[in-house]
C-alpha cells in the first residue's frame, strides 16, 4: 500500500493513503505533537470532508488499536535515513537585526550549515524562500539542520 507523506513547513507532516474501498484518510502530525485525523471526499479526494483532533493519549490509544508495533518499524527505518536531523522554527523578533533584511544577509548556510526551508507570514507559507527574501517582524522561520546548527541560526537572527 503506498503512503503519500507531505511535508508541512511550519507545521508538520501530513500522511494519506487510499483505502481498497477507495477512499482516502490521512493523519497530520503536528511538530507540537497535536495529531489530526482526516477523511477526505470520496468524489474529491482534495477535499477534506471530517477532521478529527486527537490528544496525544487518543493518538496512542488508536495507534494501539490499528497495530501501531508494524508502523513503527517502519517509522524507525525512516528515521535512521535522516538521523541527526530536526526542524527548529525561529521567530524573527522585533529588534532582531534581520527584521527587514534579506535572507542573503543572514548567510546562514555558510555560517551555520543548516538550511532556511521556509518562512510563516501571517499563516501563510513561504516555501524555499530566494537570497532576495526579506525578513519581516514576527516572522516564523523553518530551519533544517543539526540541534547545533539549527541553534546556531536562531542566536544568528537573534543578535546578528
Amino acid at each position: 500500500m503506498k503512503v503519500d507523506e507531505t511535508a508541512l513547513p511550519g507545521i508538520g507532516l501530513r500522511h494519506d493513503f487510499s483505502t481498497r474501498a477507495g477512499r482516502r484518510v490521512g493523519v497530520v502530525s503536528h511538530h507540537s505533537g497535536r495529531r489530526v485525523l482526516v477523511v477526505y471526499d470520496e468524489h474529491d479526494p482534495d477535499t477534506c470532508v471530517e477532521s478529527i483532533p486527537l490528544t496525544v493519549e487518543e493518538s496512542d490509544v488508536l495507534s494501539e488499536l490499528l497495530g501501531a508495533p508494524h508502523i513503527v518499524g517502519k517509522l524507525a527505518d525512516l528515521s535512521q535515513a535522516f538521523a541527526g536531523l530536526v526542524g527548529e522554527q525561529i521567530t524573527i523578533l522585533p529588534g532582531s537585526p534581520y527584521a527587514g533584511r534579506l535572507l542573503g544577509d543572514t548567510q546562514a548556510r555558510t555560517r551555520t550549515g543548516a538550511s532556511i526551508v521556509a518562512v510563516v507570514r501571517d499563516q501563510q507559507v513561504l516555501a524555499s524562500p530566494r537570497p532576495d527574501f526579506r525578513f519581516q517582524a514576527e516572522d516564523v522561520v523553518v530551519v533544517v539542520g543539526t540541534p547545533e546548527n539549527t541553534v546556531a541560526v536562531g542566536e544568528l537572527l537573534r543578535s546578528g
